[in-house]
């Protein structure tokens, strides 16, 4: 009982932090108010923000259904879950808070420790296990961590000007975006992760539409990569159709 209370105080405490500093300014602005200050092509339009919602409501459904999935899971891993739960809400609070502080460096450094233990947490389930009650949620949270964190470190050079090795940045950008797809596919041809997947096109998509004509290079590489993980979802999706 007191490791559900813990871990339902952090996720709500997480979620006012955030859905607070994207309404009320935090010293003077919001955080996607911040994110778009800077010309960096990988950042999203600012609806793609939107999906925290729907991360929020996946996360408070995956907490629901934490001990009604401990029938054929031990205590030490679900103690393992909680606690790594628990402190990536903590990781998330703290990385707001520095982001709205202006130690965008240090952001980096917590976002990455936000990826590994959402990444500890993903690999605690079984390598095919698809279910909204069990490892989805964990899912679309660790695929849009993992766009964030993309951006977060474009942000950060872009902020310190930093020259690309002489690589201009659409080009940087398009080889961030292959990155990602990269990673993308990974997950889909090793983990069977429709889920994560989706969340790659939706940002991709995103990132077409927030520089659109302006860096057309880059909008048409990231609406083609998205295609192409489209592409292998549908053939996935076939795949799993005709197992079952």
């Amino acid at each position: 009982m007191n490791r559900m209370i813990i871990m339902t105080l952090s996720l709500i405490a997480a979620v006012l932090v955030n859905v607070a500093t994207n309404i009320i300014p935090f010293n003077g602005s919001t955080t996607v108010e911040i994110a778009s200050r800077l010309p960096v092509l990988v950042m999203p339009a600012k609806y793609v923000f939107a999906l925290w919602a729907i991360i929020y409501v996946l996360l408070a459904y995956w907490l629901y259904n934490f001990n009604r999935n401990n029938v054929h899971v031990s205590h030490t891993l679900q103690n393992w879950r909680a606690t790594l739960f628990v402190i990536s809400c903590l990781l998330h609070i703290a990385w707001t808070l520095l982001w709205h502080s202006g130690f965008f460096t240090w952001t980096i450094v917590l976002m990455a420790l936000l990826l590994v233990t959402l990444l500890a947490i993903y690999f605690t389930y079984q390598k095919k296990d698809n279910q909204f009650s069990s490892r989805v949620p964990i899912a679309v949270n660790l695929g849009w961590i993992f766009i964030m964190t993309i951006a977060n470190i474009s942000y950060v050079l872009t902020l310190h000007d930093w020259s690309g090795w002489g690589l201009s940045d659409p080009l940087w950008a398009v080889i961030y975006l292959t990155f990602a797809t990269a990673i993308a596919h990974h997950f889909l041809y090793h983990h069977a992760d429709i889920a994560l997947g989706t969340v790659f096109m939706w940002a991709f998509i995103g990132i077409a539409v927030k520089n659109g004509m302006d860096e057309l290079f880059v909008s048409a590489v990231a609406l083609f990569l998205t295609a192409t993980i489209g592409v292998v979802i549908f053939l996935k999706r076939k795949q799993l159709t005709s197992k079952t």
